[in-house]
């Protein structure tokens, strides 16, 4: 979400005539797209703040836009006196104020709607995978989650202006999309003639595009995995064979206290649904370790899980308290040390699942589609249908190319072009 916030906030500054540098010391403005997740994404905002300040043209106009400036609001000028602009992730759309008139201090943190969607110009090259969010927001709270306050309650976006804009990024370059929301499998909305569209006809509609070639969407949630959408990965050939898919928790005492609306066991067989139609798909999920009141026991189920699914690409974490959350007052926080040690643990299986999986990709064969050089400049990076990347040697670099897989890490794929 916050790479598509990013590409839109940089075209509609492109369109009031600025142009992009890496250079501080020579921007005229600078802002920080901000993530409010954990707590070590935020500190880093006012860090990196400090160093702006100090590095920037003294005119420079700066500030920061997303969901530090919604958890933070005012606070943010107390903490950094000569800030510009706060703006709310649903408010970044009002930039152009500030620009008009650098000697305001511009704060607005409201949720408000879809606003920003109807007013941000549209991008004019998209890169080769396009971002396009279909709702906001999220119903399901978390007693972890800060986003139900920093992003709102659940809005999906009209499905005619979804297509509008996927149809717009495939006409300018996109051959990927991935549609985005806090909760994307929970888009739902009704047209003023009472139809009501859910995500797969989003995808149904998207597959007709005959120059997008791959679709995928994220963050889900397990229990919005409606049989309509699981069904669809075993008929649609577009929509790529990877999955993300959240368990936060092996635990049913955990997921009770996270509030997350399923067992393990209803986790499994929504699992065992996506393979019985796709059965080449994988999973990914996300993880907290150290949720208060987590014992031993309950840590040993979520290795458990992490042992018998097999992610093949996972995300985990210490478990951080965040403001205005229900979990941040709860009693039995876990010691630092022992969530340090349970992550140790658990990351050390996922990063060898993952490394099993891709040794199990060599001498198979894929449709990869391209992404950059590499940090070398001599070689390009693709993308293979499960989003691992792969390292070519070659001098012309397609958006597709079919691959095959020489040699595998834990980190990445090698592979030569097929002709």
């Amino acid at each position: 979400m916050n790479v598509y916030d990013g590409l839109r906030i940089a075209a509609m500054l492109e369109h009031h005539g600025f142009v992009q540098t890496d250079n501080v010391a020579d921007a005229d403005i600078i802002l920080l797209n901000t993530c409010a997740v954990r707590a070590k994404a935020t500190d880093k905002v006012y860090s990196a703040l400090g160093r702006i300040r100090r590095a920037k043209k003294p005119d420079a106009i700066y500030g920061i836009v997303g969901c530090v400036a919604r958890e933070s609001g005012a606070d943010a000028f107390k903490k950094i006196r000569d800030l510009n602009f706060v703006l709310g992730p649903q408010s970044y759309h009002k930039l152009p104020e500030i620009i008009n008139d650098p000697d305001t201090k511009l704060l607005d943190i409201n949720l408000g709607g879809l606003e920003k969607f109807d007013e941000l110009p549209p991008i004019t090259k998209s890169p080769h995978v396009a971002y396009i969010p279909v709702q906001e927001g999220c119903n399901h709270c978390c007693t972890y989650c800060i986003v139900p306050y920093t992003r709102g309650r659940e809005i999906s976006r009209p499905f005619t202006d979804i297509m509008t804009e996927t149809m717009h990024a495939a006409s300018v370059g996109a051959i990927e999309i991935c549609f985005l929301g806090q909760n994307v499998n929970g888009y739902k909305f009704t047209d003023e003639n009472g139809k009501t569209y859910r995500l797969s006809d989003i995808i149904k509609q998207t597959a007709k595009i005959e120059s997008v070639k791959r679709i995928r969407f994220t963050s889900s949630y397990p229990t919005e995995m409606t049989d309509d959408l699981i069904e669809l990965f075993g008929t649609e050939q577009k929509l790529l064979p990877f999955l993300n898919m959240p368990i936060q928790s092996g635990s049913d005492n955990i997921l009770k206290k996270m509030n997350r609306q399923y067992t393990l066991d209803e986790y499994t067989k929504i699992i065992d649904k996506f393979r019985t139609v796709r059965p080449d798909i994988q999973i990914s999920s996300d993880f907290i370790v150290g949720f208060p009141g987590e014992t031993e026991s309950d840590f040993d189920a979520t290795y458990r899980v992490a042992q018998n699914i097999k992610y093949i690409n996972s995300y985990s974490f210490k478990y951080s308290p965040r403001p205005h959350t229900a979990a941040a007052l709860m009693e039995n926080q876990i010691p630092e040390n022992i969530k340090s040690a349970r992550l140790a643990k658990l990351d050390s299986l996922l990063n060898e699942n993952q490394r099993e999986f891709n040794i199990s990709c060599i001498d198979k064969t894929f449709d990869c589609l391209y992404e950059s050089p590499d940090k070398t400049g001599t070689r390009h990076i693709y993308r293979t249908p499960y989003m691992q990347p792969c390292i070519v040697e070659t001098d012309c670099a397609s958006p597709m190319a079919r691959i095959k897989i020489t040699s595998a890490n834990k980190s990445c794929l090698h592979g030569k072009i097929i002709d």
